[in-house]
This record gives C-alpha cells, sequence and structure tokens, in this order.
C-alpha cells in the first residue's frame, strides 16, 4: 500500500504520527498547499517510508498527477470538505482508491430550507458510484471519528445487540478548556460554521430525509468517563446520510454538545455575514469572510498544549434486543487530551479523528475490508474494525447498556 495523505493541519499530522507505528504500508506522502507544512510533518515523524510533496487540493489534475508519480494506491483526504470532489475526482482518475472523513458539501433546499432537503452531504459522491465500482476502486466516506467510528458502532449494534432498531442517534460532548483564549474551537471553525449553521439533516423510515432549523431540539445528554451532562442539539452531519443506506432502523439524529457561548458566537458570525464563503472585496482584494474568520482563531492542531478535558463520539441506539426486550445502549470512544498530548504531541479531538482512518487502512490493507464503489464505514463488518482498535491500537470502547 502507497498512501498520499492530502492535509498537513492537526489530523494529518496525527494521521501520520499514528500510522508511522504501523508496518502495513510501504510508502506515505504528505502533501499540502504549503510545502513547509507537509516537510514539518515528515520531519517530525522521522520515518523513511515518508515524503513530503506540495499539491493544489482544488485542481483535479494535479492531484492525479501527484498519485501517478508516487504510485499512489490509497487517498486520505483529511482537510477542509470543500475539496473533497477535486480530490475524489483526482484519486479516480489516478486508478487509486480513496478515504476521506467528511464528505462533499450539502446546499440547502433554495425554497424551504428548514424542512426540506436540498443537495445532502455526500450527494455528489454518491452521484458517481456506478463509475467507481465499474471501475473495481473503493471509495470509502466519512471515515474520520463522526462520521466514520460512530457508524461502526452503529453496525455493530445492528448486527449484534438489535433485532429491531427504533433510533441510532450520534451523541457528541466534550468538558473540554482551552486556557488563554476566549474563543478558541478544537477542530476546523470553517468545517464547524458550515456544519452547524447549515440546516440540521434528520431520517426517518417513513418520512425520509427532512431538515429543522439549525440548533434545534435540545437535549442533556449524560456522557461517561466524568464528562457528565451536556446540552446537545441537531447539527447537520454525514452519519444521518450514511446510516440509513446500509442499516434497518426507523430513526437517525446527530447531535453536538456547543455549549450556549458557542452557539451564540456562531450566530453572530451569521447575522454579520462572517459565515459566507462568496468573496468580497475589501480595498481591492477579494476575501471569503469565513476564511477571515479561520484565519484570525489560533490553529486548531497548536492548542493541545493549553487543552485540558476529555472528548467523547458515541453512538446511542434504542429498540428490541436480541432478547425480544426493550433496549438501548450507548457505544462509545473517549480521548483525554493529557495522554494524546503525552502519547503523541496532539490533541484530543484531531488525534481522534485521525485514528480511525489509519485503522481503516490497515484492515483494507489486510484484506480484512474490501469492496467497490463509494461505500460508508456502515457498509463493513465492524468486528475486524473494533478488535484492531481494541486490541493493535489500544484504544478500547466503553458500552452503556440498558440490558446490564
Amino acid at each position: 500500500m502507497r498512501i498520499l495523505i492530502i492535509g498537513a493541519g492537526g489530523v494529518g499530522t496525527s494521521a501520520a504520527l499514528i500510522a508511522a507505528r504501523r508496518d502495513f504500508f510501504e510508502h506515505c506522502v504528505v502533501a499540502d498547499y504549503d510545502v513547509a507544512r507537509a516537510a514539518a510533518v515528515v520531519d517530525r515523524v522521522g520515518d523513511r517510508r515518508f515524503t513530503a510533496a506540495q499539491v493544489d487540493a482544488s485542481d483535479a489534475d494535479a492531484v492525479a498527477q501527484l498519485c501517478r508519480e508516487h504510485q499512489i494506491t490509497h487517498v486520505l483526504n483529511v482537510i477542509d470538505p470543500r475539496f473533497v470532489m477535486p480530490i475524489f475526482n483526482g484519486a479516480f482518475a489516478a486508478g487509486a482508491d480513496y478515504m476521506d472523513t467528511a464528505m462533499s458539501l450539502s446546499r440547502p433546499s433554495p425554497t424551504h430550507p428548514f424542512s426540506e432537503v436540498g443537495v445532502k452531504l455526500g450527494d455528489e459522491q454518491f452521484a458517481q458510484e456506478q463509475a467507481w465500482k465499474a471501475a473495481g476502486r473503493l471509495a470509502l466516506c466519512g471515515m474520520g471519528v463522526e462520521p466514520g467510528l460512530a457508524d461502526v458502532f452503529a453496525r455493530f449494534a445492528a448486527d449484534h445487540m438489535f433485532s429491531e432498531i427504533d433510533e441510532i442517534g450520534i451523541r457528541d460532548g466534550a468538558n473540554l478548556v482551552v486556557e488563554g483564549y476566549d474563543f478558541a474551537p478544537s477542530f476546523s471553525i470553517w468545517t464547524t460554521i458550515e456544519e452547524c449553521l447549515n440546516p440540521p439533516v434528520i431520517w426517518e423510515k417513513d418520512r425520509g430525509w427532512y431538515t429543522t432549523e439549525p440548533f434545534s431540539e435540545p437535549e442533556v445528554f449524560d456522557f461517561p468517563e466524568g464528562i457528565g451532562p451536556v446540552e446537545v442539539i441537531n447539527v447537520e452531519h454525514e452519519e444521518v446520510l450514511l446510516v440509513p443506506r446500509w442499516i434497518d432502523c426507523k430513526r437517525v439524529t446527530f447531535k453536538y454538545g456547543l455549549g450556549d457561548e458557542f452557539i451564540d458566537v456562531l450566530k453572530t458570525l451569521h447575522k454579520l455575514g462572517l459565515d459566507r464563503t462568496e468573496p468580497v472585496s475589501v480595498k481591492g482584494q477579494q476575501v471569503s469572510p469565513r476564511d477571515v474568520v479561520a484565519a484570525a482563531l489560533p490553529d486548531p492542531a497548536t492548542l493541545g498544549d493549553k487543552m485540558s478535558g476529555k472528548t467523547c463520539a458515541g453512538t446511542w441506539v434504542t429498540g428490541t434486543g436480541t432478547n425480544g426486550e426493550p433496549r438501548e445502549v450507548y457505544l462509545y470512544h473517549v480521548a483525554d487530551n493529557e495522554w494524546t498530548m503525552a502519547e503523541y504531541g496532539t490533541q484530543a479531538v484531531v488525534w481522534q479523528t485521525a485514528m480511525n482512518p489509519v485503522i481503516a487502512l490497515e484492515l483494507l490493507a489486510k484484506g480484512e475490508w474490501a469492496g467497490t464503489g463509494v461505500l460508508g464505514p456502515e457498509a463493513f463488518d465492524a468486528m475486524p474494525f473494533l478488535t484492531l482498535m481494541s486490541k493493535g491500537y489500544e484504544q478500547p470502547f466503553g458500552i452503556r447498556d440498558s440490558q446490564s
């Protein structure tokens, strides 16, 4: 296996550091628009299997050319989702398999944005399903932590814990604190704005996909391992678009714990138009307001030594257990920033995201996962993934079970 990691930010850096401890691949190229960033990651890894390269991720031809130059077999896309389609198309043109942690962007319904879906997350990728299948190539989409590990949990619950599922609800919360900043997101603000200000999507078996208003349906969810109760709200996320394609259930939701202050900031950005991606003229220069916001905030990858606490990603499932009795479970993984910083020197949120595509790449390299077409994590058997995660990567997952 010859891997191309596109993106030398927090997730790309963490993925390289995690992969360097494994022996399933022959070579890994770390590429970024800023080649100095890629070179810094390679220097930090200190492994001869890694090299750095420059790439314009908005140019599918440039991605394809880089793949051919290094005989890449698998492309791992770990940058902002606005670059999904050129990287996706570039990998296909070069005959490489593809993996990402976030899918192609949505576009709200122009007439009924808070009730009807428009272009959904991943639609542009799924539109090419037959082409990828005919070429015998695999595009494994949404293989981070959420989406990604959360979808693996959903598959495991469906196969081993339930005879009938009422709801699969992804629930994400944390008690992370960043010292020295009034406002410092632990993940890409560009992506966070996209997810949180777009109309959230919900899926119901009798209704299909539909939308609500941002920050809708708040509830308090009790997160494990000392995090405790956190208010979570509806957020647009890939799991809601992925899970129903492969798992029989009645409802799918995604709720995320943002906190009142974070929500107020996002609402203010929206009111001021600072969430817009379309360029505006500033003293003769064309500038995207959202890019300005991202540039003004600290790089999440640099916050690890100022951060404390834990982040929890998990999947809450309700329905009828295999014994015919009502059942409610929460399958989860918790990343402690103190541990990720001590072990890898990267903060918990980006490290937790990066672990999962590396595990998936190893399963593909070993032939334990295989497929063609445009697929989500739910399309694969969950057991090999969770076994490798727990034993090979020493990252056990938790289960909170009403029947235990």
